[in-house]
């Protein structure tokens, strides 16, 4: 039985950068605004990818000769292998300094000098010193805690209200197939209506479909599914990037320490057990490359040796301890030292590149619709994403998704009947995890798909009685969509590297690039199991 929930202007599904963002905007703009989150009521935004992330925000310093909007896009579209919007980049990244600015009125504290301008340091891919940080290496958990600390006064004024422990279980839609709320699972387990005319998915993304990720444990591709339950379009799924310098633990499952690129734009450099440089000669950035170009070098040194990591050699950074407090932490954890020993590292899942494709609102095919954050494809990332581009995308797009939920306040809802979603397919957890590891990882080739395929499509439809059934279904689901994107892009490109398919196609680029016609999938809604059907 479905319960009468709450009604509002905007519901907001996720905790993160962009989900916070628009909710703080859209009550400043005088809307009211329903946040639903996985998360305690306690700390609802401890386990956020926001909160995990060490890189910073890349953000052009208008005072500095040697940057620009225009040489930042250049970055950018370097980075996203031919598959970048330029267009949609450009706007995003261009509205970039304006968001930052909020951001810092709203409590963020940056690292500055001591004359007070903002510190800048470098990462894979750029070109320039144009990233900030805060706390070193904590850049994330600063953002959500400003971004709670702003949300709070709109909390007591009864303008937005959290639900934590709660997980959405389905986008409603309309009979004419408008988006109307959604139906969610609260921590007692029993099932609530929000209604609003704009519905905003800002779940982040899908590292939990892999067996070691940099992502925490709610990162199950749940925003994804409900979009593609929902008849979304999405785009780009093929493209899941790999973070090159994973910490690596051995026999660990699930969320694993990032070190962040930062501390290669300190001057760390990824060496073999020898010290020799597993960079050197691959790309004229080196270190600094593009994380799929380190991330692949990094795997491919790997195989070749027979070892089951690289080394990131920190020990000439001056005060690492300092400068890079939560990657120390995380090191010395498993009992080394960054000062002192070299770091194992390893590649691992971090970000997706495409999800649901949208426009420059945040927008969806699905009208009432909209996403932001990881989960969203905008067009900014292409084939791969350019570092600390991330959280400044869920700033910029968050405050776009508020002011379209603005202009549709007041949208009438027209009353449905919404059928419950009580059963799906699943696959166990660990056994998904493992065969996407192994057959969709940082090289792929049409046998390893298959074979993740074939055993999404073995997948038995079973009850769905808790959060963790839930999250598995659309892990399942997700998986599927990936593996099918991944066969379907008959090439190498980007982060997705097919090793039966090395050569980058040069006549489809375009045509794949453009973001009127997604190159993806929707969710075939009269089969009640699913299987992913291309766009």
């Amino acid at each position: 039985m479905t319960h009468d929930g709450d009604r509002a202007d905007l519901v907001v599904v996720g905790a993160g950068v962009a989900g916070l963002t628009a909710a703080i905007h859209a009550a400043e703009l005088g809307l009211t605004v329903i946040v639903t989150t996985k998360g305690s009521r306690r700390t609802p935004g401890a386990d956020t990818s926001t909160r995990y992330a060490q890189g910073g925000i890349a953000v052009v310093d208008p005072t500095d000769p040697a940057d620009s909007i225009d040489v930042h896009l250049t970055d950018t579209l370097s980075a996203g292998a031919g598959h970048t919007d330029p267009l949609a980049a450009r706007s995003i990244l261009a509205d970039g300094p304006d968001a930052v600015a909020a951001l810092i009125a709203w409590g963020a504290r940056f690292d500055a000098h001591a004359d007070g301008m903002l510190r800048r340091t470098r990462e894979g891919g750029h070109g320039v010193r144009r990233i900030i940080h805060a706390g070193g290496d904590a850049t994330g958990a600063e953002v959500e805690r400003a971004l709670w600390e702003a949300l709070r006064p709109h909390m007591v004024s009864g303008r937005v209200g959290v639900r934590a422990e709660t997980m959405v279980i389905a986008v409603d839609t309309d009979l004419d197939g408008r988006a109307i709320g959604v139906t969610a699972r609260d921590g007692t387990g029993r099932a609530v209506a929000l209604r609003a005319p704009t519905v905003l998915l800002a779940t982040g993304g899908i590292g939990q479909i892999y067996a070691a990720t940099t992502n925490p444990e709610g990162s199950m591709g749940d925003g994804v599914a409900l979009a593609l339950r929902a008849g979304a379009a999405v785009a780009d799924l093929e493209f899941v990037q790999f973070h090159p310098t994973m910490l690596h633990t051995p026999g660990a499952r699930g969320r694993r320490t990032l070190i962040s690129e930062a501390v290669r734009g300190e001057g760390a450099r990824l060496v073999d057990a020898d010290g020799v440089s597993i960079t050197e000669g691959v790309h004229p950035l080196g270190d600094l490359a593009p994380r799929d170009v380190v991330a692949h070098a990094v795997h491919t040194a790997m195989v070749a040796s027979g070892r089951d990591c690289m080394f990131l050699d920190a020990r000439d950074v001056p005060d690492v301890a300092q400068r890079f407090p939560t990657v120390t932490a995380g090191v010395r954890a498993i009992g080394l030292d960054p000062a002192v020993d070299p770091i194992p590292v390893v590649p691992g899942a971090h970000y997706l590149c495409g999800g649901v494709a949208t426009g420059d609102r945040g927008d969806t095919t699905v009208e009432g619709l909209f996403a932001a954050g990881e989960v969203a494809r905008t067009g900014l990332h292409g084939a791969n994403r350019l570092a600390s581009n991330s959280l400044l995308e869920g700033l910029v797009m968050g405050r776009r998704v508020a002011r379209a939920a603005a202009d549709r306040a007041g949208t009438p809802i027209t009353p449905t009947d919404v059928e419950m979603l009580t059963r799906a397919a699943r696959c166990d957890r660990t056994t998904l995890q493992d065969a996407m590891s192994a057959g969709a990882g940082v090289t792929r080739d049409a046998a390893g798909l298959t074979a993740v395929a074939d055993l999404v499509a073995a997948a038995k439809v079973r009850p769905l009685r808790s959060f963790s059934d839930v999250a598995d279904a659309a892990a399942t689901m997700v998986a599927g969509a990936v593996v099918a994107a991944a066969l379907r892009r008959d090439e190498s490109r980007g982060c997705h590297r097919r090793a039966d398919r090395p050569l980058t196609d040069p006549v489809s680029r375009l045509e794949w690039a453009r973001i009127d016609e997604p190159v993806g999938m929707r969710w075939d809604a009269a089969d009640p199991v699913g299987s992913p059907v291309v766009a």
